[in-house]
């Protein structure tokens, strides 16, 4: 019997990707170019799994109109599930699986490509050049050789990051609640409350999930800890971070510069082309506008390695689950 699968959000190179992965799954995927939320979900209507990313909306309402209509499984082709209500997965009985790994290099090597723009002010030097303007005042930098860059969060992604800038000579400190001590160790990396990190680094990058715990965990209260003229890194869940307390840290230069490739609102607008429309978020658009502020549009993830990994993970979930087999990548409530 073939398993049918419901794919939200379905982009050209996820079809691309997903249908050569399939070629050796044989799973019956019907494309959607909707996201995932109350309107849509009727597209749901006889697939046995849904496939969701980032944006999409499964909240407890989504959750039993998918129980109604059959979803016996939810894989997500990413490693967050933030967005998805897991206590109301468990009440439906329909398990929900991700993709915990897909390439850590991938987004951390972003989060480094970030930090070099912003302190070397490439983006600006480009759209100066561009207009004949060589001058270069107001380019210059610092050596990254001898800063020291605090990691909130140890996992897959900031291990990568810590050996990228272990090369660069950087001092790291590092903040986990369940430290590697010994990878810590290795890389001579000093692991330290948030206080002390906030107060002694250059620069700080966000590799934490979203919780509860770490919702806004960058406000205006941790911002006042930091060393005047951090700069601020994130590549991991737009919430993590107060828009509206880092607009004022900017403003009043606590602040340097910041690179985030995820924004608190980014469902309304990333992944799509918005350029013949007005941006209706004013903190968005303040960002946009700042000449210290790097925005993209959650791409940190996208290479080519990170979505072959994803495509045959996420498959290979559906299969386990179709046959019966342990869900490696379940994710509980």
């Amino acid at each position: 019997m073939t398993i049918h699968v419901g794919f939200y959000d379905a982009k050209s190179y996820d079809r691309s990707v997903f249908n050569e992965a399939n070629k050796d799954f044989g799973i019956e995927i019907h494309y959607f170019g909707d996201r995932l939320n109350e309107e849509s979900v009727r597209l749901s209507k006889g697939m046995d799994v849904i496939c969701i990313f980032v944006d999409d909306t499964c909240d407890s309402r989504v959750m039993e109109k998918l129980h109604d209509n059959g979803v016996r499984l939810i894989a997500l082709r990413c490693a967050g599930f933030n967005n998805v209500d897991l206590q109301a997965a468990e009440e439906f009985h329909i398990p929900v699986v991700r993709v915990p790994a897909y390439s850590p290099h991938a987004v951390a090597e972003y989060a480094v490509t970030l930090m070099l723009c912003l302190n070397r002010k490439v983006y600006r030097s480009t759209n100066r050049t561009r207009e004949w303007n060589f001058k270069l005042d107001g380019l210059m930098g610092f050596d990254m050789y001898g800063k020291t860059v605090g990691i909130i969060g140890l996992g897959r992604i900031a291990r990568c990051v810590a050996q990228i800038l272990h090369g660069f000579g950087m001092k790291i400190l590092a903040y986990d609640l369940y430290p590697n001590k010994e990878f810590a160790k290795e890389y001579g990396i000093e692991l330290v409350d948030l206080d002390e990190l906030y107060r002694r680094s250059d620069i700080i990058t966000l590799h934490v999930p979203l919780t509860s715990q770490t919702r806004y965990m960058i406000n205006s209260v941790s911002i006042d800890k930091m060393k005047p003229g951090v700069m601020i890194i994130n590549t991991g869940r737009g919430k993590l971070i107060s828009s509206s307390a880092l607009i004022e840290g900017l403003r009043s230069r606590k602040i340097s510069c910041a690179g985030l490739d995820v924004y608190e609102d980014e469902q309304k607008y990333f992944y799509e082309d918005l350029s013949d429309s007005m941006i209706s978020d004013d903190k968005l658009s303040i960002l946009l506008t700042m000449p210290n502020v790097i925005v993209t549009s959650h791409q940190a993830f996208f290479t080519r390695e990170a979505l072959s990994n994803i495509a045959q993970t996420t498959l290979q979930n559906i299969l386990d689950f179709e046959e019966g087999k342990e869900l490696v990548n379940e994710v509980k409530g």
